[in-house]
């Protein structure tokens, strides 16, 4: 039987510290009915702080573009990985936020000995691992790994919108909006488009095709 790429968070409960570093993990994607998931894992440096970490839906795009930048040339080592829509409508979007938790946390160059992840849900991990509701606002390093994500999410969209702006992914993001909903009413679903979203899968056997033009 294939494994679970995920825990309930009471399944690992962990009340302790551990030395060595410590890794925060937030992902951005979940709910819009197009495109992959993207997560991030961020080790801090202690030494070289970063002033106005927050939750990412609580900072303005300017913001967290700024910080963006910031925390890619201050981190110790950071790491943004997808779970593809292909992947989203074959294993659900649970299971696929789990794996590109994985694939972020695996891309760290540094291996963190402690991870602490936003949520009530774990990715199956080979290291300690905590899930922290709310964690996005409380812990810096899990804020900083939702700036990573939500910025790498949103400029996809942004460039998603540059070969199809009659949907208007650059202001929606990808979002079931009433603007999305009408452009897939006139359009039709993108390949991009999540088929296992049920706004989606309703228009799918009466959409009309995109056009392929560039």
């Amino acid at each position: 039987m294939r494994s679970k790429p995920f825990l309930r968070a009471e399944q690992a409960p962990l009340s302790w510290d551990v030395p060595g570093l410590m890794a925060g993990v937030d992902e951005a994607g979940r709910g819009p009915l197009a495109g992959p998931v993207f997560a991030a894992a961020v080790i801090l440096d202690d030494l070289v702080p970063i002033a106005g970490l927050n939750d990412s839906k609580k900072l303005s795009a300017k913001r967290r573009e700024r910080l963006y930048d910031e925390i890619r040339a201050k981190a110790l080592c950071c790491s943004v990985a997808v779970a593809s829509v292909e992947e989203i409508d074959r294993l659900n979007i649970l299971q696929a936020t789990m794996l590109a938790m994985q694939r972020a946390i695996k891309g760290l160059r540094l291996k963190p000995a402690k991870v602490l992840v936003d949520g009530n849900r774990l990715p199956t991990l080979d290291v300690l691992a905590e899930a922290v509701v709310g964690g996005d606002a409380k812990i810096q390093a899990i804020s900083a790994a939702s700036i990573l994500a939500k910025v790498s999410r949103d400029r996809w969209a942004d460039e998603l919108h540059q070969r199809h702006p009659d949907y208007g992914f650059d202001r929606h993001k990808g979002y079931g909006t009433a603007e999305h909903m009408a452009a897939l009413q006139r359009h039709g679903p993108l390949p991009e488009h999540r088929r296992s979203f049920a706004p989606v899968a309703r228009l799918c056997d009466s959409a009309v095709p995109p056009s392929s033009a560039p």
